[in-house]
C-alpha cells in the first residue's frame, strides 16, 4: 500500500517493521563473534513484536532455499551491514560525549523505534537523552524493557509524537534546552521522508541547535533512481511468511538534496564515509556486488555546527 501523510503503524506494519526487522538485525551482530556491537535488548524487543519471520531470522531458523533471493552470504551481508552501521553510530555518541569529547549532555534520537542507546550507552553523569517516535511504539518498548527489568543508562523523557506533526513544540514541552549543545541522531529516517520533509527536519533541527551542536545521520544516492522492481522481488519472502509490507512501497525517492550539501549550506561542518569503507575499517569483506544492498551504497555522515 502506498505511502500516505498521514498513514500510521505500529511495530509489525508498514513502516514499524522495517524497526523490527533492524532490530533483528542488531541481535544477529550481537551474536557475531567478531564483537563489533553489543546490544543485548534487541533480542528481548523482536521477541516481544512477535513476528515469526523476524524471529526466526534471527535465530537463524528460516530456511534459506525456500526464500526467494536469500542466501547464507546475503543474510551475512545484511549482518555485516547493521553491525558497522550500529558501531558507526555508537561511536558517534561515545566519542562526542566521552570524557575526550565535546562536553555535550542532551541528545535526541528521532524516530528512535527500537534504538536501546539510552539503556545501553555509557552515557556520562548528567546526560538526557529524549527519544521521538508515534506513541504506540514508544509505549512498546518502554513498556517491554520495563518489562525485562532494564534501566536507562541517562535520564530518558519520551516525546511521543509523529515527525510530520509538530515535533519541535512538543520536544521543547519535554524540558529540551535551546541554548545547550545536542547531539542529534536521525538513523534509517532519510528514505522514509519526501525530499522536501528531509530538508524540513534538518531545518528544525538547525533552528533548534546551539552552536557546538553534532549530528549523525546517512544519505542513501540510491534513492534517486531506486530499483523497486528488485526490491519487490526481495520483499516476497515478507509476503510468504505472513507479514504483508511492499517494501518498495515505504520509501520516497527521486531527486534529493544530499545531506553533507545541504547541511554544509546550513552552517554545519559535516563529512560522510561509505559502507564499503566501514567494512574496510572494520576489517569485515564487503559483501559480492550481486548479493550488495538494493539501494546501492550508503554514506554515513556526521557534523558539528559551527559556533
Amino acid at each position: 500500500m502506498p505511502r500516505t501523510h498521514d498513514d500510521n503503524w505500529d511495530l509489525a506494519s508498514s513502516v514499524g517493521a522495517t524497526a523490527t526487522m533492524v532490530a533483528a538485525g542488531r541481535a544477529m551482530a550481537s551474536k557475531d563473534p567478531r564483537g563489533l556491537i553489543n546490544d543485548p535488548f534487541a533480542e528481548p524487543l523482536v521477541r516481544a513484536v512477535g513476528v515469526d519471520f523476524f524471529t526466526k531470522m534471527m535465530d537463524g531458523e528460516l530456511d534459506l532455499e525456500a526464500i526467494e533471493n536469500a542466501t547464507s552470504v546475503r543474510m551475512q551481508a545484511m549482518t555485516d551491514g547493521m553491525a558497522v552501521r550500529t558501531k558507526y553510530f555508537d561511536d558517534y555518541f561515545v566519542q562526542n560525549m566521552g570524557a575526550a569529547g565535546t562536553g555535550i549532555r542532551q541528545v535526541v534520537i528521532l524516530a528512535s523505534g527500537l534504538d536501546s542507546r539510552a539503556y545501553r550507552l555509557p552515557w556520562p553523569d548528567g546526560t538526557v537523552v529524549y527519544e521521538i517516535d508515534q506513541p504506540q511504539v514508544i509505549e512498546f518498548k518502554t513498556t517491554t524493557l520495563a518489562g525485562i527489568g532494564a534501566q536507562p543508562t541517562a535520564e530518558r523523557r519520551t516525546v511521543a509524537i509523529d515527525l510530520r506533526a509538530d515535533w519541535p513544540s512538543a520536544l521543547t514541552a519535554a524540558g529540551f534546552d535551546t541554548s545547550a549543545p545536542t547531539a542529534w541522531l536521525a538513523e534509517g529516517l532519510l528514505i522514509y521522508l519526501p525530499p522536501e520533509a528531509q530538508d524540513r527536519l534538518f531545518d528544525d533541527i538547525t533552528a533548534l541547535s546551539a552552536p557546538g551542536s553534532t549530528i549523525a545521520t546517512e544519505f542513501v544516492p540510491g534513492i534517486v533512481d531506486f530499483d523497486a522492481d528488485r526490491v519487490r522481488e526481495m520483499s516476497g519472502a515478507f509476503r510468504e511468511h505472513g507479514i504483508d509490507i511492499d517494501m518498495a512501497s515505504l520509501v520516497y525517492t527521486g531527486e534529493r538534496n544530499h545531506v553533507v550539501d545541504y547541511l554544509t549550506g546550513k552552517g554545519w561542518q559535516a563529512e560522510g564515509v561509505t559502507r564499503t569503507e566501514l567494512f574496510r575499517r572494520n576489517g569485515i569483506e564487503a559483501p559480492p556486488a550481486e548479493h550488495d544492498d538494493p539501494l546501492g551504497e550508503i554514506i554515513f555522515i556526521s557534523g558539528r555546527l559551527s559556533n
